[in-house]
C-alpha cells in the first residue's frame, strides 16, 4: 500500500467518526502502528539479521533473512525499497480493527 492511498483512508476513517470516537481512534493508532521510516532504519541498521520483518510481523520472512544473512545483503537492499509499503499494509489492517472497535463503542 502507497503512502498516499494509506494516508487518504486513514483521514476518511477519522472524518466519518464522532469528535470523541476520533480522538479515541487517533490515540490508539498512534499507539498500535509502527512507523515506516523507523523499520527502513531497522533494516539499514540490522536488516541482514531479518530484524525488519521480525518487527513488521513477518516470522518466516525474519528467520529466513536470518538463517540467510539478508541474502548475503541483497535481499537488505531490496527490503529498502519494501519494508515501507509492508509496514503500512500491516498498519492498515490494525486500523480497520481499530476503527470497527471505536465504531462500535
Amino acid at each position: 500500500m502507497n503512502r498516499h492511498s494509506y494516508d487518504r483512508e486513514l483521514m476518511e476513517m477519522a472524518a466519518s467518526l464522532t469528535d470523541d470516537q476520533r480522538r479515541k481512534f487517533i490515540d490508539i493508532v498512534q499507539r498500535e502502528t509502527q512507523n515506516p521510516v523507523e523499520l527502513f532504519g531497522w533494516n539499514m541498521w540490522l536488516g541482514m539479521f531479518g530484524i525488519d520483518r521480525f518487527l513488521v510481523g513477518d516470522v518466516i520472512l525474519g528467520i529466513l533473512k536470518l538463517v540467510t544473512l539478508g541474502g548475503l545483503g541483497i535481499w537488505q537492499i531490496v527490503d529498502c525499497f519494501l519494508i515501507g509499503n509492508r509496514t503500512r499494509a500491516v498498519n492498515f489492517e490494525k486500523v480497520v480493527n481499530i476503527y470497527g472497535f471505536v465504531k462500535g463503542s
